[in-house]
């Protein structure tokens, strides 16, 4: 772990639980490992970007002094490339006032939260939970990174409203693949701001949602049976971990995804992670990382949404996704239309760093995924 002191000098945005700042640091910033030969690093930076999550440090002010946690700045990361507000020691958050929960998430790290669990037994929905085992063909879209998100929800709604239907209730599952805390998810705050998505469950050592569940299984019971969800969508939350290795990605969580859905009665529905874009030649059309988690984590069957992508690039999906026949139900979606849909999307679309300008194929894929789980298969 690096640590540093420093001294706010600008709050730069705020959200739901997280607040950005710059800080002055009281020593330059190291660079270690691969960060110390890159010519491009900012060797010696002495002012930084860092967020604090303020329900467990506070909101610190301009002229406060913060200890900070920069390991990931030291290190070059893209993946949670900032420092990290660890407390405002001048000013520290108050007591919160007593209330119910013993569930621990984050356990027995240094900022640990306690919080309320949906199907502990202090809960109001714990008798709802309790026997709970059924999701009643309940559609679930499972997707690999967190940015899939907002494409799922923007193809749901248009293929809901070409349908002449609502959107119903949206509920994104969040697994502890990527961040912990929710308040990180930028995108999930907006997508409840602009009443695109209704409720947040965070699920395993995540934490910070609007339910709080053990496990992936409550999580989507919860989903289900306490937030009345019509949709759901599960994903890591933002960030991702990957080691160029076969099965050493966060990833992998898909396939165990689709087992929990299929074991409770859910409809799985899986969205392919696909890039035209990325220069890595195992993310290139259907990435390795879906075909490893579906097509060898994955025991139970999915319906496998295959992007109908032009031109070579789709040519090349189709013919990857094939691999996955004979475990899934491959179901071709086409994408016309969907690309204003996302347009549409009140939250910035990026993934791995691109927009939707720069790499158009996993909105789509993730958009025809939304799409076809709204068709009712």
């Amino acid at each position: 772990m690096h640590w540093r002191r420093g001294r706010v000098t600008a709050v730069v945005r705020e959200w739901p639980g997280a607040r950005e700042v710059t800080a002055r640091l009281d020593e330059p910033l190291p660079r270690v490992g691969d960060a110390a030969g890159d010519p491009g690093a900012r060797d010696g930076a002495l002012e930084v970007r860092a967020t604090a999550l303020v329900d467990l440090v506070g909101a610190p002010e301009v002229g406060d002094e913060v200890l900070l946690s920069v390991s990931a700045l030291a290190r070059g990361l893209g993946t949670g490339g900032s420092a990290g507000v660890v407390a405002v020691p001048s000013r520290l958050p108050s007591d919160p006032p007593p209330a119910p929960g013993h569930l621990v998430k984050a356990r027995y790290t240094p900022l640990q939260a306690m919080v309320l669990g949906v199907d502990e037994q202090e809960s109001p929905a714990h008798e709802v939970l309790a026997d709970a085992d059924d999701l009643g063909g309940l559609p679930v879209v499972v997707a690999d990174l967190h940015s899939a998100l907002p494409a799922v929800l923007a193809g749901w709604r248009a293929a809901r409203a070409d349908a002449g239907l609502a959107p119903g209730r949206c509920v994104y599952v969040m697994t502890d693949g990527g961040a912990l805390p929710a308040a990180l998810s930028r995108a999930a705050a907006g997508l409840r701001g602009a009443g695109w998505l209704d409720a947040v469950v965070t699920t395993g050592q995540a934490f910070g949602g609007d339910a709080e569940a053990v496990t992936l299984h409550t999580g989507l019971l919860a989903a289900r049976h306490v937030l009345g969800a019509d949709l759901v969508v599960v994903a890591q939350g933002p960030g991702n971990l990957g080691t160029g290795t076969r099965w050493g990605f966060s990833g992998v969580a898909c396939g165990e995804a689709v087992n929990a859905v299929a074991t409770l009665g859910g409809r799985p529905v899986a969205s392919l992670r696909v890039s035209g874009a990325d220069e890595r030649e195992r993310h290139r059309g259907v990435s390795h990382h879906s075909l490893t988690a579906y097509g060898r984590v994955a025991l139970a069957s999915a319906e496998v949404v295959v992007p109908l992508l032009p031109g070579p690039l789709g040519a090349r999906v189709r013919e990857q996704a094939a691999a996955l026949g004979a475990r899934h139900r491959l179901v071709e979606v086409d994408v016309a239309g969907l690309e204003p849909a996302l347009a549409d999307s009140p939250v910035r679309l990026s993934t791995m760093g691109r927009g939707l300008a720069a790499d158009a194929a996993p909105f789509l894929a993730a958009a025809a995924a939304g799409r076809w789980a709204a068709s009712g298969g």
